[in-house]
């Protein structure tokens, strides 16, 4: 046996995916996976839920993999909302009929009808009807005129209001494929909207600006041991109010508000602490006040919030003025790219914290970083982001301890 074939021999042999075929996973080792999910996680087209979360692109991928999709179609059809995988209604159809049941729709402005035969047992038939009743019963949306009606928190039409038949489509698909084949869904039994997305016409959430969203209502849409429960009316933010309420008046008033909405005391408790932080005279004694919370075991968004409070009292640190000073090196870098310093600033300190949240396994992080400071992170500036950045490393350092 010559070197040649020894070598040949024991060479690593690559199984290259055919020309022509869709990426996956099964054609690379761990190191190019990962190294793929850190690219991927870069591009903006990818979900928010993705967006700069490699370990969320790896984690969605490996999902993807034991349902058979490739890679476009697992990161365009497989959400993670409230840290549960779902799918769209048209990814259940699909893999319905992948499975060989047959599946009849039929689909008008106010109803909509799907049938599914299994193919193991043609005589087993399972019939799910969904109307513009159960959208009103499920809390969905009302009727005005016989007409949907749902608007958000700006007065703007929502899907149920804008697409009704495409949504009821998409919930008597999700519905009868729950019952009739569930072994097709493989866990992932539930569509975006049912956890409470708002979700464009083809059932993906959608990227819009709309008032928090009350606990998931479960409706007739929830099948097996699941009860049924009554709407829930949405509920007020306190806490979220309380921060940027710094008027004494007001505060009390909302603290009674929320003491007459039957508010447990913890939530009562926890509004106490933002009077606090209010009531101190400098960022020193918000300081003190914070490290005794720390010290106590508060939460990372509670700390959040002090801290929030902290960066408005005097003698705090405040975000760089637009134009660094002449010939700093951080002019000159801003200048290379066309970038000013203060923005440049803000993207490195939301690089960071998506860092830190991704560290800390906090896959909530927009939302969290939105409810305690009022809005996205894109618009905060670099102390806002820092601050939240150093709430979340205390608590992990102090979840490790």
């Amino acid at each position: 046996m010559t070197m040649t074939t020894v070598a040949t021999a024991h060479a690593p042999t690559a199984v290259a995916p055919a020309r022509g075929g869709a990426l996956s996973l099964s054609h690379m080792s761990p190191y190019e996976a990962w190294q793929f999910c850190e690219s991927l996680a870069q591009t903006p087209l990818l979900p928010d839920a993705y967006r700069k979360q490699p370990a969320s692109v790896l984690w969605a991928m490996e999902y993807g993999r034991a349902l058979g999709l490739d890679v476009v179609t697992t990161i365009t059809t497989i959400h993670v909302i409230k840290g549960k995988p779902c799918q769209s209604a048209d990814l259940m159809l699909g893999r319905a009929r992948a499975a060989g049941h047959r599946v009849r729709i039929k689909s008008e402005r106010t109803r909509c009808e799907v049938r599914i035969q299994r193919h193991d047992d043609p005589d087993d038939e399972t019939v799910i009807e969904w109307t513009l009743d159960d959208a009103v019963t499920a809390g969905l949306c009302t009727l005005r005129d016989e007409r949907p009606y749902s608007r958000d928190k700006n007065n703007q039409p929502q899907p149920w209001e804008r697409f009704p038949r495409a949504m009821l489509r998409a919930r008597s698909i999700a519905e009868s494929v729950r019952i009739a084949c569930p072994e097709v869904l493989h866990g992932a039994i539930y569509t975006p909207e049912e956890l409470g997305e708002v979700v464009d016409q083809e059932g993906n959430p959608a990227v819009v600006e709309r008032a928090d969203t009350p606990p998931m209502q479960e409706g007739v849409t929830v099948v097996q041991s699941t009860p049924n429960t009554p709407p829930q009316a949405e509920r007020r933010d306190y806490l979220a109010e309380a921060v940027t309420t710094p008027d004494p008046d007001q505060l009390a008033a909302l603290i009674d508000a929320a003491r007459t909405s039957g508010a447990p005391e913890h939530y009562l408790a926890a509004l106490d602490v933002i009077r606090q932080a209010h009531e101190a005279a400098t960022v020193e004694d918000v300081r003190k006040l914070y490290e005794a919370l720390q010290e106590s075991g508060e939460n990372a968004e509670q700390l959040a919030r002090v801290a929030h409070i902290g960066s408005t009292k005097p003698g705090a640190r405040q975000p760089e003025p637009t134009g660094p000073a002449p010939h700093s090196a951080a002019d000159a870098r801003a200048a290379e790219h066309d970038v000013p310093a203060d923005e440049k600033a803000a993207m490195e300190a939301e690089n960071a914290l998506r860092l830190a949240a991704s560290r800390a396994n906090l896959p909530t992080l927009d939302a969290d970083f939105e409810r305690v400071y009022g809005l996205p992170i894109e618009q905060a500036t670099a102390a806002q982001l820092d601050a939240f950045r150093q709430m979340i490393e205390a608590a992990a350092a102090g979840g490790a301890q």
